[in-house]
């Protein structure tokens, strides 16, 4: 038995492919499946199933598709009940797959209501469960996703089945989706998969001993839920699309309406992921905003230098996708600004896992158009810069990072909230705003978020606001 793991880094999420006898299991896909179905070819194996732990709410799922493309069994919680044919998992129904291979459903509610878990025997020995969003390393998946009013039920559901899960032997290899990096997560390790018996003696949330007390601890401190989830949980339940093409049509300045930029509005009620019907036509919500986004994803040093009018300035990086879900209007088509050099396709794959689909093309050449620009200071420079007179700081980190660290005389506002809420009362347009965050880059798309509303900005690079206290109080 062989379980290869594929990481997402900027999702914090794991997809797992395990091979045995000729045949493949594929856990949790997300929706660029070529790469699981290459790693299956490559060792070629015939895919068998495809487990869902849950209906996912931070990317959209590839199950289904996976499971079209190659006669594969899709399988998932029997309380999920998607809109599309799947083979529902009963808790405790053993599901037979050959060669000794039985994958044993146990239902563990409590990240979700349906949340099932998949242990793994072979010739009757458990060796491996793929717990999901259940038993993570060293920590637990949320239970308040669903929203706060069903959050403390699912934190008590989430007790009982990380003893469940804990029940097993100690050797059997754990192996959740969520870890570090994943707002689906409580907290974080650092390390992606573990065992049993490592999790018995080490993790924090099987140290209670009561629902109640695990549920004071999940839901004391709990973290912001990125906006885009409000539209995965729907799309995951009606199906979507295969994965969009790669290939993002170049543009040039000329082919841009730069009066018709689409606004950035606060959060709007949920809207589903437009999806296929089943006869493959496309169907779903509709209604989106002519008007594109433009989203510049140069480094932010390039940005600074020069970037376009009310564009919205987020680099290309593991996270670029989860930023552009949380900060942009989720069905307003895009237009990417890019270097001459740059993977356009890999900031084309991130958008499409969140069933941002609505690309339009990429602009690789700004000419004199380039006139909106931000600075960018070292620690010493922006330190030197606060103790000006009239200096105005702003703080975009979230608020468990602010807890542990404070910034004195900083106006407060998580990045995502000066979208949602907008630029915090008492900031002076007349004047530079120095915006810190943890390293620069959430304080450099805070720079561009700024700009549109008329103020200029001055970033902390290469540090964060921990330096700057340190280098304060020295």
């Amino acid at each position: 038995m062989e379980i290869v793991s594929f990481r997402t880094p900027g999702l914090g999420d794991q997809t797992y492919l395990l091979t045995h006898a000729g045949r493949a299991v594929l856990v949790d896909p997300q929706r660029d499946i070529d790469r699981f179905l290459d790693a299956a070819a490559e060792r070629d194996v015939q895919l068998r199933f495809v487990l869902e732990t849950h209906l996912h709410n931070d990317y959209v799922s590839g199950g289904e598709q996976a499971a079209a493309r190659t006669g594969a069994e899709l399988v998932l919680p029997a309380a999920a009940a998607p809109a599309y044919r799947h083979t529902p998992a009963f808790h405790l129904e053993d599901i037979p797959a050959e060669d000794g291979l039985v994958i044993r459903p146990i239902h563990t509610p409590g990240h979700t209501p349906e949340h099932t878990s998949y242990l793994v025997l072979i010739d009757g020995e458990p060796v491996a469960v793929f717990s999901g969003g259940s038993l993570l390393v060293a920590s637990a998946g949320r239970p308040d996703l669903l929203g706060p009013a069903r959050a403390r039920t699912l934190a008590r559901l989430q007790h009982g089945s990380l003893r469940r899960l804990a029940a097993l032997p100690p050797a059997v290899g754990l192996f959740p989706t969520h870890g570090e990096g994943s707002f689906c997560s409580v907290s974080g390790a650092g390390r992606h998969t573990s065992t049993i018996g490592d999790e018995i003696a080490g993790n924090p949330m099987l140290a209670y001993d009561d629902p109640d007390r695990l549920a004071d601890e999940l839901l004391a401190a709990p973290l912001p839920i990125p906006a885009f989830y409000q539209h995965l949980g729907p799309a995951n339940m009606y199906g979507v699309p295969p994965m969009p093409p790669v290939a993002v049509p170049e543009l040039s300045l000329s082919e841009l309406s730069l009066s018709e930029l689409s606004p950035l509005p606060s959060s709007g009620p949920a809207r589903s992921v437009p999806r296929a019907g089943r006869n493959g036509e496309a169907g779903g919500a509709g209604g989106a905003p002519d008007e594109p986004v433009v989203v510049d994803i140069r480094p932010r040093a390039v940005q600074a230098a020069g970037y376009l009018p009310g564009s919205v300035g987020i680099a290309l990086g593991d996270d670029f996708g989860s930023w552009a879900g949380w900060l942009l209007p989720y069905e307003a088509p895009i237009v990417l600004v890019a270097g001459p050099e740059q993977d356009v396709a890999e900031a084309r794959t991130q958008l499409a896992r969140l069933g941002m689909d609505a690309v339009r093309g990429v602009v690789r050449d700004l000419g004199t158009a380039a006139t909106a620009t931000f600075e960018l200071l070292d620690l010493a420079a922006f330190a030197a810069r606060l103790d000006e007179p009239g200096a105005q700081l702003l703080d975009v980190r979230m608020p468990s990072e602010r807890a542990a660290v404070r910034l004195e005389g900083a106006v407060e506002r998580f990045l995502p909230d000066l979208v949602a809420d907008g630029v915090p009362d008492g900031l002076d347009r007349e004047r530079p705003v120095l915006v810190a965050c943890g390293s620069g880059r959430r304080a450099a798309i805070a720079a561009t978020l700024l700009a549109r509303e008329g103020y200029r900005a001055a970033v902390l690079d290469g540090a964060g606001v921990p330096d700057l206290v340190a280098a304060r109080a020295a």
